[in-house]
């Protein structure tokens, strides 16, 4: 943790052995100590990492050979090389719940009190939250990739494409930790975080990720085509090289733009959200 304390005199006495370092070395050095400790808790918490990672298994094993026999892609192509970047992407949506129930959590337990009463840099809760959060996005996605290996599916577009799909997957994983944090410092406590599956779920259903837009009624694949989720699958989809089955529409025409686009905005309407609450709790 950062800073000192003071002496008798009122001097401050520096307690480490490298002198003063300035705020950037202690927000990285306080961050850190708090990705530690989240981590930390992970491994007390096996059931829980179970969950976490064994949940995006299943989706794959139950959507890609329970239903994959009997979706059809229009234009063409294997089911389950479409179903998979649909899947990615779901995990990564989902993920915001995860963020809202660990903030939930701690603000219900009195742990961010005790935070903001040590000499610790204020932002170090926040990117502490982020980069475990992220830390588990790639894992979730490094065992997702490894299933979809082994029940057929490919990565056809180049290594290069595939890398900037994962990245696509993670600047949205990225900007849902703001959205999870703000959703975590309103809602009232875990149990109420846990329930933002009801709206979670609905989300991601009405995109791209099982069936394309152009199957679905008009007015509900409109909504299908704009919504966030669809511009990450149908972009990734395209950098992987798997089945687009696009219907034509703009958003589906510039999917590409809109992956970035989109993650940028929640970010840029969330991070503020999510500071100006935070600071509201030390009121």
């Amino acid at each position: 943790m950062s800073g000192g304390v003071s002496g008798g005199l009122g001097a401050p006495v520096d307690l480490t052995p490298a002198g003063d370092h300035g705020r950037a070395y202690w927000a990285v050095a306080d961050c850190w100590n708090l990705v530690r400790r989240s981590l930390t808790h992970y491994q007390r918490q096996p059931a829980f990492i179970l969950w976490t990672l064994g949940f995006p298994l299943v989706s794959v094993l139950l959507y890609g050979y329970v239903f994959g026999s009997a979706m059809k892609v229009p234009g063409g192509g294997d089911y389950r090389e479409f179903l998979m970047p649909g899947m990615f992407t779901m995990t990564m949506a989902f993920g915001f719940m995860n963020t809202a129930t660990a903030f939930a959590t701690d603000a219900g337990k009195g742990v961010h009190d005790r935070f903001r009463s040590m000499p610790m840099a204020p932002s170090a809760v926040v990117t502490g939250r982020g980069v475990v959060d992220l830390i588990t996005a790639g894992a979730e996605l490094a065992i997702l990739a490894l299933t979809a290996l082994l029940i057929g599916w490919r990565a056809d577009g180049g290594p290069l494409a595939s890398l900037a799909g994962f990245g696509l997957l993670l600047l949205l994983r990225f900007s849902l930790i703001w959205l999870g944090v703000w959703l975590g410092l309103v809602v009232p406590g875990p149990e109420q975080a846990g329930s933002l599956f009801a709206v979670a779920f609905p989300v991601t259903m009405i995109s791209s990720v099982f069936v394309a837009p152009s199957l679905m009624p008009d007015w509900l694949g409109t909504v299908a085509a704009w919504n966030p989720v669809s511009a990450t699958v149908t972009a990734i989809r395209e950098l992987f090289g798997n089945p687009v089955a696009s219907g034509g529409s703009w958003p589906e025409e510039h999917a590409l733009l809109l992956s970035v686009a989109w993650p940028v905005a929640i970010t840029l309407v969330c991070v503020p959200l999510a500071v100006r609450r935070f600071q509201r709790l030390s009121r």
